[in-house]
Parts: structure tokens; sequence; C-alpha cells
């Protein structure tokens, strides 16, 4: 094996970077240095996303600083963009192998493959690596111009994933794909359908996570409450096993759904011993004809239901929704009903985004589209409310005793953190607080983030 060296970059969800964290540690466990991406490489892994059309355009960034960062490296891209567009990223120059989500977790052994058939002293050696060799499936490896193309096996199978290693948190995968099909989205296309593994199996990994020092574990998947239908288990099964779990004490859930956010889920949260008030629930849109011309499966009314179920039992707890705005069809009117909506929410921030027209969606092929200009300052309105919303929400936590889990960044002689319900603190950097929680009070409000000073 040639290659000494690689270097992730991931794009997109939290998903995309518990793949790629476990990934990575296959490379370590065989002693190859896993670089940071902005640096000299041996081989560049680019983890690719295609929600939106900007995140397509990052991704081929990417490819572009890999390939002039080392023209002689290996480059290769996983993930939705290589599932849905293999031939145009085999036509950029650099690009050596492309896996989409049924190859992806293969990553280590085609490019030893690859490098073997790029080298021909290596041609002769048959040895194994550890891990999934043995299983794979050695027929059909047909490079074109040092290309692999896209090999589609199927996404009907539950690969489990964490990260550890790259932050004090821990991001662990209990789903994955998504049988929604709304609208405006290709991830049902490039994810393929929901699946998941079992509790058994999550509590596996969970105890993995915890026996390496992790403080915190945050729950994630495509669509993490349609956890369980092939086990026969459920969402709301998996959280009361989790919360059963010795040496953890931070466990958050990621986005979920507001039709599968439950009354029992959100009772058991407010009482739970280790989840934390914190929800992430995407709205997409305030108003009721644009939901239902997006395919979501809920109406407005049953979003503010959930959110007013919330505050009753966690008032402190932090909430935030994404919007899409300027959906096809969106009129004027229709946006001030989100606008108007959004104003009287109870929720603590906003993930705004323009829409952005996906190829072979049914969204795509509709006609009433909403110019740039006007996608624009509706955004921006929806920005300011959020900067409002936020700035509200921080306020109202002034002279609280919160618990903070320091991460390990350094940025100009501070380091941050996040309080139970995910409020931004930072303090003067100290080595000893990395992967500590911290009882500290909120103080001190600067440009949205608590200064505090922690006596340690």
């Amino acid at each position: 094996m040639n290659f000494k060296s690689v270097a992730f970059h991931h794009f997109g969800c939290k998903v995309n970077f518990a793949e790629a964290s476990s990934l990575s540690r296959k490379f370590r466990d065989i002693g190859v240095d896993v670089r940071d991406f902005h640096e000299q490489a041996d081989v560049y892994v680019i983890s690719t996303c295609v929600v939106t059309a900007v995140a397509e355009k990052k991704c081929r960034a990417a490819i572009r600083q890999a390939h002039k960062l080392n023209p002689f490296a290996k480059i290769a891209v996983i993930g939705c963009f290589s599932e849905l567009k293999p031939g145009e990223l085999q036509q950029m120059e650099g690009v050596d192998l492309v896996l989409g989500h049924s190859g992806k977790f293969q990553l280590l052994e085609e490019l030893v493959k690859l490098d073997r058939l790029s080298d021909p002293k290596q041609q002769g050696n048959t040895t194994e690596i550890q891990g999934n060799a043995g299983n794979h499936d050695d027929h059909d490896h047909n490079y074109h111009g040092g290309v692999k193309p896209e090999k589609h096996t199927g996404s009907d199978v539950f690969m489990p994933s964490f990260s550890y290693g790259d932050r004090t948190r821990s991001f662990l995968k209990i789903q994955d794909g998504c049988d929604y099909y709304c609208t405006y989205c290709t991830i049902p296309l490039a994810r393929g359908k929901s699946r998941s593994g079992t509790i058994a199996d999550v509590i596996n990994d969970a105890r993995k996570i915890i026996d390496n020092g992790i403080k915190e574990i945050i729950l994630t998947g495509v669509n993490i409450g349609d956890f369980g239908r092939q086990s026969g288990e459920n969402f709301d099964q998996l959280i009361h096993a989790l919360d059963e779990l010795e040496g953890i004490s931070r466990i958050r859930i990621s986005s979920i759904e507001p039709d599968l956010l439950t009354n029992e889920i959100i009772e058991f949260i407010a009482s739970s011993r280790n989840f934390l008030p914190h929800f992430h629930i995407p709205l997409q849109s305030g108003c009721n004809t644009i939901l239902k011309a997006m395919h979501r499966k809920y109406n407005r009314e049953l979003y503010r239901e959930r959110i007013e179920k919330i505050r009753s039992l966690m008032p402190g707890a932090c909430v935030a929704a994404d919007v899409i705005i300027g959906f096809p069809g969106e009129t004027d009117e229709y946006f001030e009903e989100t606008l108007g909506f959004l104003q009287k929410l109870d929720i603590s921030f906003l993930h705004v985004f323009p829409y952005s027209k996906r190829d072979n969606t049914l969204a795509a092929k509709m006609v009433a589209v909403v110019p740039d200009k006007i996608k624009k300052e509706r955004s921006d309105k929806l920005h300011k409310l959020s900067v409002e919303k936020k700035h509200l929400f921080y306020q109202q936590n002034i002279g609280k005793e919160v618990g903070v889990l320091f991460e390990s960044d350094n940025s100009h002689g501070f380091m941050h953190g996040f309080s139970e319900n995910y409020i931004k603190v930072k303090t003067t950097y100290n080595p000893e607080l990395v992967n500590r929680i911290v009882q500290v009070k909120l103080d001190n409000l600067i440009e949205e983030c608590f200064l505090v000073d922690v006596a340690f």
C-alpha cells in the first residue's frame, strides 16, 4: 500500500459527519496518518451533499482544492452527490474513485485495490485489510481512466456509524434513508428507504462511545423519528432504553419531524435523566397551502401544538425550526402567513434556507417560480426575525446556573461550549476544561454568547 496519509472533508448533515468519522477510524486502525483537509495528503476523501445547489458547488470546490494541494494524490468522492451524479464527478480532474452510499463503507478496501492497479509492484500483493475486506464483493471492478464508476447495490442495509476523536460530543447515527418524498427533496433518492438497526445495536454503540470518555451523545439520522420500522421497535422505546445507560448524562435529539415528535416523547424528555431540553423541529413553511404542496405530513396547527407542549413542560428548552423560503407558488400573501406564524411562535431561533431546485423532484416541474431577488428579500426578513428570537431566548437565561460541556477549540485565546439547552458559552482557553462539564452562571451576554470566568 503506497498511501500513508489521508484527509477527510464532509459537507451537509451530521449523518455525513458520523459516517466520515467512522470511516477515518478504519484508516487510523491500520496506521494511516489522518490529516487536516488543508494539509498535503496522499488521499483526499470528500463526503458530499446535494441538499442545495450551494452544497454541490462547495463539493466541487473541495475537489479542486484537494487536487491543487497535491496533484498526485488520489481523490475519493463519496455520499449523496456521488449517488445521484456519479458521471459528473468522474469527469472532474483529479477524481479517482466515486462511491455512493452503497459502496462508501468499503472505501478503504476500494482505495487499496485502486492503489494496486496503479502500481505494478502491488498487483501481486494479496494482503488482507482488517475490517470488511473478506466480505466485499470483488467482481466488476472496471476502472476507466483511473475512475471507478459508482456501484449500485441497493440502499436497503443500515450501516451504523458514530463519531469520536473529532469533538467532545459524539454523533450517533441511529437511522438512515427516508420514505417521506417531500416534493423539494432528493434525499430519499440519494439515501434510499428508511432503515435502522435495533435498540440493542444502538445501545452497544452508545456503550462504545461512553467507554471512550465522551460526555454527550447526539442521536442523528435522516428521519430519526422513523427509527425501528424493520425491527418492530420505535423511537420512544429507544430513548427509554438509552436513558437507563450509566456513564452518560447528556443525550440530545437532532432534527425530528413534528408528526413523529409525539406528546409521549416530549413528556418523557421533560422527566428523563439523560435527555436534554433541546429540540430541532423542521417547519419548512407556516402556510398550510405551501405545506400541502411540499407533501409535508402535518399542518401548522399541529406544529404549534408541539411547541406549546414543549413550553408547558420545559419553558427554558431550546427549540429551533427549519424554514424553506421561495418554494414554487409561495406568493407574497403565503410568505406573510409564514412570517406572521413565526412571529407569534415561541421558538428560539431559525435555520432559513432559500428554495433550491433539485433534479428529479416534483417541485422542479412546478412553474410558479419565485425570483431569486424575492427569495433573498424574504430570507433576510426571516434571518432578522431569527436574530431577534435568539437574543430574547438568551436574555431569558441571564442569571441562570447551567452546566457547560467545553470543546477543544482555541479561537484567539478563547474556547466555547454549550449548556443543556444549547446556549453558547465561551471562556479563556484552558486545556484542562476540554471535555469537562462545568457549572457556570450566565451573566455576561456579548453578541449572542455568554462570556464566563471558570475557576478551575
